[in-house]
């Protein structure tokens, strides 16, 4: 998440049409098997659940109807939403994927697209089950060290042992699905300096520009106009 990249005020306008359009839902959809329809409406579940998430930390009191998994089990939540923040964890510059609603996005992709459901499931299994293999514990019970190390044998494709090869597959799914999910919130958006539409003013060529083509601002005035038959 880099640095030099403005950061927009809280009220900035993104609407939801601009989003799909900046994050170029319609190839992300295709890429996950889904519909534009199905990720706007993840989004809003994401954006729900942030909006949960920035009243509780103002110390107000939840709303109803708070944010309920539909799809995943309780400890598949607890470790979908410890997964998803390893892959894009909260810092200096913005939230993490938890923050942005990333495991909302996901549990309503669950829920509408069924195929994915095996995938999802089985790979958060695997997972545990290579974590209790190699520290006898599930993967949410593991020091951060010790998840970081089992995320390092199935995040490099290209190096991966051929015994984990489960895993890599679960993994590539699942950081796509968190990309996709975080890059398409407010935050994500933010996180890439989008600003949307906005009124600029032209003032011309800049001077270096017009030094580097031989151009003078004299030449720009007597320059003859074309004529259009």
């Amino acid at each position: 998440m880099s640095e030099d990249l403005p950061v927009l005020p809280e009220d900035a306008g993104i609407s939801r049409r601009d989003a799909l359009s900046i994050m170029a839902i319609v190839p992300l959809a295709a890429s996950l098997g889904t519909t534009p329809e199905v990720i706007e409406g993840a989004m809003r579940a994401a954006e729900q659940a942030q909006q949960q998430q920035q009243a509780a930390a103002a110390g107000q009191k939840p709303t109803p109807g708070a944010y309920a998994p539909k799809y995943f089990t309780p400890h598949e939540w607890r470790t979908v939403r410890v997964l998803s923040d390893l892959v894009i964890p909260r810092d200096a510059r913005s939230g993490g994927a938890t923050d942005a609603g990333v495991p909302e996005f996901m549990d309503f992709i669950m829920i509408d697209r069924p195929q994915m459901q095996m995938q999802m499931r089985g790979g958060l299994r695997w997972l545990d089950n290579r974590s209790n293999t190699r520290f006898t514990k599930r993967f949410v019970e593991l020091t951060k060290a010790q998840q970081t190390s089992v995320l390092d044998e199935i995040a490099f494709p290209q190096r991966a042992a051929p015994e984990v090869s489960h895993g890599v597959t679960f993994f590539s799914f699942f950081r796509d699905l968190t990309a996709a999910g975080f890059f398409s919130s407010r935050i994500g958006m933010r996180d890439i300096g989008y600003i949307g539409n906005q009124y600029t003013q032209w003032n011309g060529c800049p001077p270096a520009a017009l030094q580097r083509l031989g151009v003078t601002e004299d030449m720009m005035k007597t320059r003859i106009p074309i004529q259009r038959g």
